[in-house]
C-alpha cells in the first residue's frame, strides 16, 4: 500500500465511498453521484482528481472501453482503520478507550448497537487468551 493510501483528502475519500458503494464506474456517473449533495463540482473537478488518484494508486482506470472505467484499489477497511488510528493518535492521546467512551455519550445507542458492541468485546476478549 502506498504511504497515501490510507488517508485520502476529503474529495478523494468522497470518490472512493462512490466507487465501493456503486463499484466500477465511468468519471461522469461518480460526479453525477458526488453533484447529489455538491452540485457545484464540476465534471473537470472529479477527472483531475480521479486521475491523480489512479497516479497515487487509490483507483485503478480500465481504458479497453470506450469510455474509461474506474474502480477501488484500496480497499474500504483499510482507509477506515488508517483514518481511525489517525483520529485516537491525534485526539485521543492514543487511547482507543477513550474515542469509543467519547462516541457512546454523543447519542442514544440503541439496545441492538450496545448488544453488538458487547458482542464485538467478548470476541475480542476470547481472541485475547
Amino acid at each position: 500500500m502506498s504511504s497515501h493510501a490510507s488517508k485520502p483528502t476529503d474529495a478523494e475519500l468522497e470518490i472512493l465511498q462512490v466507487l465501493w458503494q456503486k463499484g466500477s464506474c465511468t468519471v461522469r456517473e461518480v460526479n453525477e453521484q458526488i453533484r447529489q449533495s455538491k452540485p457545484d463540482v464540476g465534471y473537470t473537478t472529479t477527472l483531475k482528481l480521479m486521475q491523480i488518484m489512479t497516479e497515487k494508486e487509490l483507483v485503478r482506470r480500465d481504458t479497453t472501453h470506450r469510455q474509461h472505467i474506474y474502480e477501488a484499489i484500496i480497499e474500504e477497511t483499510l482507509v477506515q482503520e488508517g483514518m481511525v488510528r489517525n483520529i485516537i493518535d491525534r485526539f485521543f492521546q492514543g487511547s482507543a478507550k477513550d474515542l469509543i467512551m467519547h462516541a457512546l455519550g454523543q447519542e442514544a445507542t440503541s439496545h441492538e448497537e450496545l448488544s453488538e458492541i458487547k458482542r464485538l468485546i467478548n470476541k475480542i476478549e476470547k481472541e485475547q487468551k
